[in-house]
C-alpha cells in the first residue's frame, strides 16, 4: 500500500470537504441524563444559509437546575409549557435536518462533546437511531492550538485551561456571545470560529464587519 508522502507527491490527495455541523444546545442543566435539552440551534458549515432552531419543554421527570435557566434565559414556565414542542420532537426534527446534509456531518463547537451527548442521550430517550460519530471538531481545541502555532500562551486559572466560549470569540475578533444565551446565536458563534481559525476566512455576514486579528 502506498504510504501518505508517496501519495502526497504523486499529487492524489484530495481536497477536503469543508462539510461539518455546528451544533449548539441549551438544557436545563449539565447532566444529558438527568437534564433536558430546552433548545437546539446548528448550521450547515458549508452552506451557513441552513439554519436549524427549535425550543421545546422539557421530558417529564427531568430535572431543573436554576443557574442554568439565568444563562440560557428560559424561565421555569416557559420550559414546561404544555403547549410547546416535546424534546421528542425536536431532536428528531434535528436528525432529519442533519441527515438531509450530503457530505461530512461531524459535529463542531465549543466543548462539542457536551452538546453532541444530549442529543445521544435525547435520541435513547425517544427511541430514535442516533446516527452521529463520537469524534467531534471542538473549538477550544482549534484556538489553542492556533495560539501555540502563534507562540501565545493560551490563558490557565486553577491549573486548567481558561478558553472558554467567550475568550475563544475575542481572540478571534468577536465580542462576547450576547446573554442570556441562545442556541442559534451560539451555533453562528461557533460557525464563525471554525471558519477563522481553520481557513482565516469570515463566514457570516453578522460577523463581517469585525477583523480577523492575525490578518
Amino acid at each position: 500500500m502506498q504510504n501518505f508522502l508517496d501519495i502526497l507527491q504523486q499529487g492524489t490527495v484530495r481536497v477536503y470537504n469543508k462539510e461539518m455541523i455546528v451544533l449548539d444546545i441549551e438544557a436545563s442543566g449539565v447532566n444529558a441524563e438527568k437534564h433536558s435539552i430546552v433548545s437546539i440551534g446548528a448550521i450547515e458549515f458549508n452552506n451557513p444559509t441552513n439554519q436549524f432552531y427549535e425550543e421545546c419543554k422539557v421530558w417529564e421527570g427531568a430535572h431543573i437546575d436554576p443557574q442554568a435557566l439565568e444563562v440560557n434565559g428560559f424561565t421555569k414556565e416557559e420550559i414546561t409549557d404544555p403547549s410547546k414542542k416535546t424534546e421528542a420532537a425536536i431532536t428528531e426534527m434535528f436528525i432529519e435536518w442533519a441527515t438531509a446534509i450530503d457530505g461530512d456531518r461531524t459535529l463542531a463547537g465549543q466543548n462539542v462533546s457536551f452538546d453532541r451527548d444530549f442529543i445521544r442521550h435525547a435520541a435513547e430517550r425517544a427511541g430514535l437511531n442516533y446516527p452521529f460519530a463520537v469524534r467531534t471538531i471542538d473549538t477550544h481545541t482549534l484556538a489553542y492550538m492556533h495560539m501555540v502555532k502563534a507562540n501565545i500562551v493560551p490563558a490557565h486559572e486553577k491549573h486548567r485551561s481558561a478558553l472558554n466560549l467567550d475568550a475563544v470569540l475575542n481572540y478571534c475578533g468577536i465580542p462576547d456571545e450576547p446573554e442570556p444565551h441562545n442556541a442559534l446565536t451560539g451555533a453562528m458563534s461557533h460557525a464563525e470560529v471554525v471558519s477563522r481559525l481553520l481557513y482565516d476566512k469570515k463566514l457570516l455576514p453578522e460577523f463581517e464587519t469585525l477583523d480577523i486579528p492575525w490578518k
